[in-house]
């Protein structure tokens, strides 16, 4: 376990976002990325909860943006450095982003994610 201030953990999850390439930044559409100190259930490091990409439809106007969350805690917990934190990060966020654009759990264990 390592102690990571909330600070230095949005910092990392914004340079993760960062390394999200420009072609998938331009297409992502109403969502916000927050850090969240603890989750709803034990066992989560990330949430995505709204409309993926590949859902909407005509019909798609004037709804809250789609939120993705980044755990904290778990994370730090799981870590025993913050080389390891920032990997976890990055991982955690790309996954969540992969729901945004509609791809499940089980083709992102496929995909290795």
């Amino acid at each position: 376990m390592i102690e990571v201030s909330r600070e230095k953990f949005e910092e990392l999850v914004a340079e993760a976002l960062d390394t999200i390439p420009p072609e998938l930044t331009r297409v992502m559409d109403n969502v916000v990325v927050v850090v969240v100190d603890d989750p709803p259930e034990p066992g989560l490091l990330g949430l995505y909860t709204g409309i993926p990409l590949t859902e909407r439809g005509d019909w798609y106007a004037g709804v809250l943006p789609d939120r993705i969350e980044i755990y904290r805690h778990p994370i730090c917990t799981m870590c025993a450095s913050e080389s390891e934190v920032v990997e976890e990060v990055r991982i955690t966020v790309v996954h969540e982003i992969a729901h945004h654009f509609g791809i499940d759990d089980d083709r992102l264990h496929e995909l290795g994610w």
